[in-house]
Parts: structure tokens; sequence; C-alpha cells
């Protein structure tokens, strides 16, 4: 294996790593750079711009999962479900995150607010139609602010989105 393919080879396997991390992917992207070049039992290389964007390309995209899966109505009764308050606490610790390394979450940040919105409706239906209680752990204060962070008018949420938080 060349030093090229050998670099490339860990690279990948770090980024793998990230992908299948916990709930906070930055501490194993942290964890990854410290195997890659300042373990004693790591690959000792060096790493360039490219490679560092190559991982935290990563940590972004399994924050954008997980948020999601908090953000899902079919997550709700799953033990894998977080809840609204988690997926604002990631969302908070993505843009800082972005905002240190300098990357773009239009993109995210749109089908995050798009996958909100749709939370918001199905939570409002289904507790509207007294099929369920309503699962949304956050104050409406938090509700608020992830809300706006994403780029979503108050006048847009559900005319009951403050009653749904009714169980914090």
């Amino acid at each position: 294996m060349t030093p090229q393919q050998d670099k490339t080879y860990h690279l990948s396997e770090e980024r793998l790593i990230i992908k299948h991390s916990g709930e906070i992917p930055e501490v194993t992207y942290h964890g990854s750079i410290y195997y890659l070049t300042r373990d004693p039992e790591g690959p000792s290389l060096v790493l360039n711009t490219a490679d560092l964007r190559f991982l935290q390309e990563m940590v972004l995209e399994r924050y954008r999962v997980i948020i999601l899966r908090d953000l899902t109505p079919e997550n709700r009764e799953k033990r894998l479900y977080r809840g609204l308050q988690r997926g604002a606490v990631n969302w908070e610790r993505l843009t800082d995150f972005s905002n240190r390394y300098c990357w773009d979450l239009a993109n995210i940040r749109e089908e995050i607010a798009g996958a909100l919105m749709a939370f918001l409706r199905q939570e409002a239906k289904d507790t509207n139609d007294g099929c369920l209680p309503s699962s949304i752990n956050s104050t409406p204060r938090v509700l608020e602010t992830f809300s706006r962070d994403l780029g979503i008018n108050l006048d847009d949420l559900p005319s009951c989105w403050k009653k749904l938080c009714g169980n914090v």
C-alpha cells in the first residue's frame, strides 16, 4: 500500500467511525484527529485542510441524522427517540461546530426546518384527535428559539404549539 493509499484508508475508517458515533459526533471527530496524528499507536499522519474537511463533513451528516431522528413522528414511541429538546440541543451543537469550521448549513437548515414543521403538524393532529398525549419534552421558549434558529416564522407554527409544550 502506498503512503497515500494508507492515508486514504485511515481517513475512510475514521470517517466511518464518526458516522456510527454516538450522540456527540464532534467528540469522535477530535478523537479521530488525535488517533490519526498523535496517538503512539496511530498512523502518525500529517493532515491537510482537505483531510480535515473530509472528516468534518461526516460530523455534519451525523448531527443531521440525529436531529432528523428526533423530529420523525414515527419514532416517538421507540426507544431511540430522544425528543424535540434533544433535537434543539443538537442543532445548537451543529451550528457551533459549523461556525467553528466555516461550514454552510443552508441546506441542512432547510431540511430540518421542514422536518420540524411536519413534526409539529403531526403532533398537533395526534393530540387534537386524542390519539396521543404530546411527546414534546421542551419548554415553549426552547421550541421558539429552535424554530427561529431554523428560520421559521412563529406565525407559521401550528396555532396550538405552546400548548403542545404543556407537559414540561
